[in-house]
């Protein structure tokens, strides 16, 4: 199981964050996870454990500041509160610092806002070594493909209602004019396909986990992280 700790932004402002590391830590390559719209809930550490199962050293940085919900209005109002561009240049730019003291190459992944959020780091913080965006991205005119150094691995749902195919199409187009090594692949299923706590009575409209696809696209993941990260 992981522990909370804590570490420093680039601005010296401290945050927490939830670091979850596999058997052999020490040299391990390391994976910045960032949060869906719901907070730092258990659903997301899990994530960071899946990973440190894989040989990761996972850190999930706390961007609500210890809030989470399981409802999607305060969900909505959380996100709308967030600075994302201050969330991507200090509090991820600081968690992929703070690995790689310990980790010779760290890589950054989210789901949903964290999606949008990873693209955002991937412009913004020159230290990561890839990116693995899950059904997630920020408005066209914060991503300037010419700062992306690092590969870029997309998984897209094409009946997703909150990032659509004509807004995938759009991103995609502007990576290809900036040359960004990027894969993107797209699933016939919707928003939040690989969020486990997607599906029953409690998920919101709109959502619907897949077992099949979202077993898929952690496999591309996983090689994709063990190609660019060792």
């Amino acid at each position: 199981m992981g522990t909370m700790i804590q570490f420093a932004r680039p601005d010296g402002q401290s945050v927490a964050g939830y670091l979850a590391e596999p058997a052999a830590a020490r040299g391990a390559p390391g994976v910045v996870v960032i949060q869906e719209w719901w907070g730092l809930n258990e659903q997301i550490r899990g994530v960071a454990e899946r990973l440190a199962l894989a040989g990761y050293r996972a850190l999930v940085p706390d961007l609500y500041r210890g809030k989470s919900t399981l409802e999607a209005a305060e969900a909505n109002h959380l996100m709308t509160g967030l600075d994302f561009g201050a969330a991507a240049a200090q509090d991820i730019r600081g968690a992929v610092q703070h690995l790689k003291k310990g980790s010779p190459r760290v890589g950054v992944t989210g789901f949903c806002m964290g999606g949008a959020l990873t693209v955002l780091a991937a412009v913004l913080v020159p230290e990561a070594d890839a990116a693995v965006v899950w059904y997630g991205m920020p408005p066209l005119e914060f991503v300037d493909p010419g700062k992306i150094k690092a590969p870029l691995l997309a998984h897209w749902g094409t009946q997703d209602e909150f990032f659509t195919e004509a807004g995938v199409d759009a991103l995609e187009a502007r990576l290809r004019e900036g040359q960004v090594d990027y894969t993107g692949h797209r699933y016939l299923a919707h928003h939040a396909f690989a969020n486990e706590t997607a599906q029953g009575p409690a998920r919101i409209p709109a959502t619907q986990y897949d077992a099949a696809w979202a077993q898929v696209a952690w496999d591309r993941t996983l090689r994709f992280f063990g190609r660019h990260l060792g």
